[in-house]
């Protein structure tokens, strides 16, 4: 196993920078991975997937979004419509290098901008969510109390996790545009929905609006003993596993 780092252009055209993992021999596949809100590719959730999913033989892409960890531009520009741009720029990158049939994998808000990028890219053949919200609007519970702050300026620092991030009212008027059950519902490729029953952060009933809103095939498979960031080696190992065993069977060797 190697890694390389790439960049390329993103939905502002700052510079994302990413890590790309690459098997030995002849890859069975790519696995774009997204991170959440204000996560990087550097999450260890992310590194571990990546590392495990490229012994499994996969070439796997972290990167970071706009404004986030190592990419360029600013984090004040965040959107969901913009995440989801910074994702089908990643996937491009993927064809380019030639590198498919692809998945995707995304976690919390990440795994929501995932269910809507899906869509847009024919080269996905399998889709995976982990910890995401049945709709991107569930991320101003987080910012709940700063809405009418950031209304009233135009933006404002909100403090997240312990870090101070800039919102701006460009990305909570976007959060309204994003009809995420109606793209789950007409998504047309498989769907592993993994949820971790005590997330204190994602309810599991937002899992559950994504399943109940995708059509078949479609998987659900509980986190058990595991927080939202998946933070504990066991857990990461289970989510390891539940991942490889879906894309063994969906993602077809090219």
């Amino acid at each position: 196993m190697t890694t390389e780092k790439v960049s390329f252009p993103g939905s502002t055209g700052a510079r994302l920078a990413g890590v790309l993992h690459l098997p030995q021999g002849r890859p069975a596949g790519s696995v774009l991975l997204a991170h959440c809100f204000t996560c990087s590719k550097d999450l260890h959730t992310l590194t571990r997937l990546a590392r495990g999913l490229s012994a499994a033989g996969y070439a796997v892409l972290r990167f970071d979004f706009t404004g986030i960890g190592d990419s360029g531009g600013s984090f004040a520009n965040k959107t969901v419509t913009r995440n989801v741009a910074d994702l089908v720029a990643a996937a491009t990158l993927l064809v380019q290098r030639g590198f498919g049939p692809c998945a995707m994998v995304g976690h919390s808000l990440g795994g929501a901008a995932t269910l809507l990028a899906a869509r847009q890219l024919h080269t996905v053949r399998s889709v995976i969510v982990v910890g995401a919200p049945s709709s991107p609007a569930h991320v101003r519970s987080l910012i709940a109390g700063s809405e009418q702050q950031i209304r009233s300026r135009g933006a404002a620092e909100v403090e997240i996790g312990g870090r101070p991030f800039t919102i701006s009212e460009a990305f909570l008027t976007d959060l309204e545009r994003h009809e995420q059950g109606a793209h789950v519902a007409q998504l047309g490729r498989p769907l592993l929905v993994l949820h971790a029953p005590d997330d204190d952060v994602v309810p599991i009933s937002e899992a559950e609006a994504n399943f109940a809103a995708a059509g078949q095939p479609k998987a659900f498979w509980p986190l058990l003993d595991a927080d939202h960031l998946v933070s504990s080696r066991a857990a990461a190992e289970r989510l390891l596993e539940a991942v490889t065993l879906w894309l063994s069977i969906t993602l077809p060797d090219t």
